[in-house]
């Protein structure tokens, strides 16, 4: 969850990179409205600990600014409208839709609640972010919603069908933000690695990937959000193996480890898949580090299945897990399945934890000796290429790129040894 307040205007905001880019144009757009005194909760429906945490921070939000017109949008509000309009706490309930557009925030005095068919919209509406408060990377959205329909996914109800940014328009916004300062961008999407099929000669990911680092060529770092093993194309596949600014970190929609899990969660990889999409990534680029979102206790996950999911980390040599307990969603197909105890899914997920924590001291413990080149992020850290936390000369301002050696591991971070800025 990250916070963020400015002139009167408080955003919240809970789930993945896409909220936070969301956020910050509803951030421009109450700013435009001349709102003041007005509180913006942006919920995440990935699991029901997220919607509980929003509920929460909506309950406390309300304790804090009694004054404040109360504002519920994102995924879980998008989903079920109704359980948060009933919230006394709650003024108003908008769509994922709606929250985009400037009118929403020009007119508050409308409908209570403004949630409309989500599966009904054809078209992503590029919104230019010219500022990140408080981030030295810059996030852009090149892609809204999912096609696809994994058992124990909720959220294309929320973002509905997949839809693309035109390749300009992306170029647009990363040369503006780049002309601003902002020496890393990210690419952020619901499903980054379906883009493009709905737009005009339907290019790829990796297309649209090289003809923007050639028309931005002062862009010095270019990251991803995760990517779905099966749909990385030839054209990625040769930025991977080639470009430099493409930074060497994947994260990677996996979920699982076992191939009847897999199956059972309509994932359109197998086991050998992740294992060969990270060998072949490694054998083009061999400083790489990958990510990995996986799903401990999946319905009908026994041990032997689970065991399998947690040699993965090792086989296919994950560094950062993110690892979600199995919460079932009501309306996915998933929460109709024999369920795993809950006793069972909390070990499990610990487990996992546990060896992503183990994967990722390994990792760094091999970095000692090397040289990084970091971004500053605030003052004394920084980011590596690979995504590594890292300590460096607290006088650097946020936004610097700066060539360190290693010196040394401190708890889950880097220490840099010396640094020196580049020209």
């Amino acid at each position: 969850m990250a916070d963020g307040a400015h002139d009167g205007v408080e955003i919240v905001t809970f789930g993945c990179r896409l909220n936070a880019v969301e956020s910050e144009v509803m951030r421009g757009h109450a700013r435009a409205a001349g709102l003041d005194d007005v509180v913006v909760v942006n919920t995440c429906a990935v699991t029901s600990e997220a919607e509980r945490q929003a509920r929460q921070a909506i309950r406390r939000l309300r304790r804090e600014r009694p004054g404040a017109t109360l504002i519920v949008t994102g995924c879980a509000a998008q989903i079920d409208p109704d359980r948060f309009a009933a919230m006394p706490e709650v003024d108003r309930v908008v769509g994922n839709d709606e929250k985009m557009k400037a009118e929403t925030f020009a007119t508050l005095d409308g409908p209570r609640v403004r949630v409309n068919d989500i599966m009904a919209v054809r078209e992503t509406a590029p919104h230019l972010v010219e500022a990140f408060e408080g981030r030295a990377r810059a996030f852009v959205q090149v892609q809204q919603g999912c096609d696809h329909r994994c058992t124990f996914c909720i959220i294309p109800y929320g973002r509905g069908n997949s839809r693309s940014v035109p390749i300009g328009e992306v170029v647009r916004q990363v040369r503006t933000l780049v002309e601003a300062g902002y020496r890393e961008v990210v690419l952020t999407g619901v499903d980054v690695t379906s883009y493009g099929p709905d737009l005009p000669g339907a290019p790829r990911l990796g297309q649209m990937v090289r003809r923007l680092l050639a028309q931005v060529p002062d862009l010095p770092r270019l990251r991803l959000s995760s990517l779905d093993p099966v749909e990385i194309d030839d054209d990625l596949w040769r930025l991977i193996a080639e470009e430099p600014r493409l930074m060497p970190h994947l994260h990677l929609s996996v979920q699982a480890g076992n191939d009847l899990i897999l199956k059972r969660m309509k994932r359109r990889h197998l086991r050998a898949d992740a294992i060969d999409v990270c060998r072949r990534a490694r054998d083009l680029r061999p400083e790489i580090a990958f990510g990995a979102d996986l799903i401990a206790g999946f319905p009908t996950e026994d041990e032997a299945m689970f065991a399998d999911t947690l040699n993965l980390v090792g086989e296919a040599g994950l560094t950062y897990l993110h690892v979600f307990p199995y919460s079932p969603r009501p309306g996915t197909p998933a929460a109709k399945m024999p369920q795993v105890p809950g006793a069972a899914i909390r070990e499990r997920a610990a487990r996992l934890r546990a060896a992503g924590a183990a994967a990722e001291a390994a990792f760094l413990a091999a970095r000692v000796g090397s040289t990084a080149e970091a971004l500053v992020e605030k003052p004394g850290l920084g980011r590596t290429e690979q995504f590594a936390e890292i300590e460096v000369d607290p006088s650097l301002p946020a936004g610097t790129l700066a060539r360190a050696r290693v010196g040394a591991v401190a708890g889950d971070r880097l220490v840099a040894e010396r640094v020196a800025v580049p020209c």
